[in-house]
């Protein structure tokens, strides 16, 4: 069994656990400036439309009342690596999908074991960060990352084996993992609107729909997913990530908030006295599919100015075009004692 776990609302929700009066009001994370973009909203904030990726004029505009608090990635780091040190009890692998969303193999195949673990392990969290976590348990990743995403915020939701077809059946085509924006539509214009009608589709017609990929969209619509937990192994970069609540196409939106990225490892590198010559960015669509792009640099660097605009650039030779994208990240790599001297690409 696998359990997915999502902090809810994670930098807004540190902000709250650490200033009391910030509880219970419509808060966004975002620093401030004329470009500046949402980061995170609280829940209280969402019901006036604010979200994350959002432009923070427009946030203001929705609710006058909002409280900006500028983000604090050292907590957020301190945070997150002390719930994962809980995801990780007993030596359980973990595949981080970004500072507050993993994976996590439970080490059971009995699913109450495995609720009892999940159980557990938002207890602690609880208790001993401050935070909430909503989690999905269920015998495949993208269910249990349905399920978790069901239950938000501080929420448990539990597929039991063999109900996993039932459970997905209803839901609409969009929620399968790769299905965009654009799939979603063109199935919807061929009368594909759930999930349980791509689980009965013949061969025919998911070659015709998907392609060589269809009978493994079909087996996904089943619920069947085989797919173990990876646990992360780069040990040798510095990275940041953050997974947008509402996906982004606007570039100039993802070109922030890398510039926002890139600051919290600049701070991070200076912190140990490294720095990199190579920079690189993480895409991750909608569909789940993920794209990497690095550049190297002439010379080490520590410098937030310098990575944000080698991350930039490599971003611009991602090509998008509108496509939807669920995460992005940077990482600087190829980490040296060295000081840094003037950069250049190369």
């Amino acid at each position: 069994m696998i359990a997915h776990f999502d902090i809810d609302a994670f930098y807004a929700s540190v902000a709250q656990r650490d200033d009391p009066a910030l509880r219970g009001v419509p808060l966004a994370i975002a620093w401030s400036g004329r470009r500046s973009v949402v980061l995170t909203a609280s829940y209280e904030a969402r019901p006036f439309g604010v979200r994350s990726a959002m432009p923070l004029h427009r946030a203001l505009s929705l609710c006058p009342q909002l409280v900006v608090v500028a983000p604090d990635f050292a907590k957020y780091r301190a945070a997150s690596d002390a719930v994962f040190d809980i995801f990780g009890e007993g030596r359980r692998r973990v595949e981080g999908l970004s500072l507050d969303e993993a994976f996590v193999d439970t080490e059971t195949g009995e699913i109450e074991e495995a609720a009892q673990f999940a159980r557990r392990v938002r207890a602690r969290v609880r208790e001993e960060v401050g935070l909430t976590v909503s989690a999905g348990v269920a015998s495949g990743k993208m269910i249990a990352k349905i399920a978790s995403d069901s239950c938000k915020p501080d929420g448990l939701a539990i597929v039991q084996p063999g109900s996993e077809a039932g459970f997905l059946a209803g839901m609409d085509v969009g929620k399968l993992w790769g299905v965009g924006p654009k799939s979603r539509a063109r199935l919807h214009d061929a009368g594909i609107e759930t999930i349980g009608q791509i689980a009965a589709l013949e061969d025919a017609r998911l070659f015709e729909l998907f392609g060589r990929g269809g009978k493994q969209m079909r087996e996904m619509a089943q619920g069947i997913d085989m797919r173990p937990v990876e646990s992360d192994r780069e040990t040798r970069s510095v990275s940041s990530e953050t997974t947008f609540e509402y996906d982004v196409r606007d570039g100039s939106r993802l070109a922030e908030v890398l510039r926002e990225l890139a600051a919290d490892v600049a701070e991070r590198l200076q912190k140990h006295g490294l720095s990199g010559t190579t920079i690189g960015v993480k895409i991750k669509r909608a569909d789940f599919t993920i794209t990497g792009r690095q550049t190297s640099l002439a010379e080490p660097t520590c410098d937030a100015a310098a990575i944000a605009d080698a991350a930039i650039l490599c971003l611009q030779r991602v090509e998008l075009a509108g496509t939807p994208v669920r995460l992005i990240g940077v990482r600087v790599a190829g980490l040296t004692m060295e000081p840094q001297r003037q950069m250049r690409l190369v």
